[in-house]
């Protein structure tokens, strides 16, 4: 006590100070010891995110790697990402077999980049999902239809597309599924008498469809159609052609007696 009395006023506030902030120092620096290390955030790589949705994509892991694409659609502020990401992500729902989701996603990509370099590619998906769901003429007429307008929309506003050499035998098939059902609905009326519905759906088949690989029994369905409601002029009009187009058909022979019992 008698030494405190002696120390004089400013150096006695002085040593007050300087407890306080000594304390003070090691206050922060403790609670400053008891925080984890933070670690600058992740550089955002879009090559290598592709790269990681692609091997997702593979192992069947779909709705991760659309996570990881959907990123890179909205951070790649380049737009050089961007555009591959759409595409993948509508191939993972072609892989998936969500056809429908798949459709949307390539003409979402035609929306936005209808000029980029993989718009063929985008546009020949849309038509191959529709051609894949082709089961036949019986149920197939819808899809084929489908495939067949976007096969032709490639070829319109892709003249030099890659996928030149197989559209054009594509459409090919297309166009004969849907001559197979007109066809088959056709011949279905003719079987049950229904001459006028079977000649509307015959003669409609050969206007939308000429090339017809099924023409000879198409003609000749057509000319028995008009004989058996009394209109023997078209009936034999029918036949001749037959004849005339067709002359080593087996059905040639069979229209040449029907022109001769018709005449008499």
């Amino acid at each position: 006590m008698l030494f405190k009395r002696h120390l004089p006023g400013s150096f006695r506030a002085t040593s007050r100070i300087s407890w306080g902030a000594l304390v003070l120092l090691l206050l922060v620096t403790l609670s400053c010891s008891g925080k984890k290390e933070i670690k600058p955030e992740e550089q955002f790589d879009p090559e290598r995110s592709l790269a990681r949705a692609n091997e997702l994509i593979e192992n069947k892991n779909y709705e991760e790697a659309r996570k990881i694409l959907l990123e890179v659609k909205n951070r790649d502020v380049t737009k050089k990402y961007a555009p591959i990401a759409q595409l993948r992500i509508a191939d993972s729902y072609t892989k998936e077999d969500e056809v429908d989701l798949a459709v949307a996603e390539y003409k979402s990509f035609l929306e936005i980049y209808p000029d980029h370099k993989n718009a063929p590619y985008a546009q020949y998906q849309i038509a191959m999902a529709y051609f894949g769901q082709i089961a036949g003429p019986d149920q197939g007429y819808g899809a084929a239809a489908k495939a067949l307008e976007e096969f032709e929309k490639l070829k319109r506003l892709y003249p030099r597309n890659p996928y030149r050499e197989v559209v054009d035998i594509k459409i090919e098939t297309c166009r004969n599924t849907m001559a197979d059902y007109e066809f088959l609905v056709g011949e279905y009326y003719f079987k049950k008498a229904s001459y006028g519905a079977a000649l509307g759906r015959l003669e409609g088949l050969l206007s939308k469809f000429p090339e017809y690989k099924k023409e000879p029994i198409v003609l000749y369905h057509i000319a028995l159609c008009y004989k058996n409601i009394g209109n023997k002029d078209k009936a034999t009009e029918y036949l001749n052609r037959l004849v005339e187009k067709y002359p080593n058909d087996a059905l040639a022979k069979d229209a040449k007696k029907e022109i001769a019992s018709i005449s008499k």
